[in-house]
């Protein structure tokens, strides 16, 4: 597993929707995601901060069901 990267709360939504997601809406300083799927609909919760914490950044990533080189590759 690649080493996870230091990025802001841009750089990350920025990657989603490369990967398919669009935001949905913002309550506060959470942006929440979303992508449909064939057989499922996934969403995601990415925290407006300046830098997202590597604990934060991986929790995103979960949610999101993708893998930690995908977003790697599209940021």
């Amino acid at each position: 597993m690649p080493k996870m990267p230091r990025i802001s709360a841009k750089e990350a939504i920025r990657a989603l929707e490369r990967l398919g997601f669009e935001q949905v809406r913002q309550t506060g300083s959470h942006v929440v995601m979303k992508k449909d799927t064939q057989e499922v609909e996934i969403g995601c919760v990415v925290p407006l901060h300046r830098e997202l914490k590597i604990g934060t950044l991986s929790g995103v990533i979960k949610q999101a069901r993708i893998t930690v080189e995908d977003f790697i590759d599209n940021l």
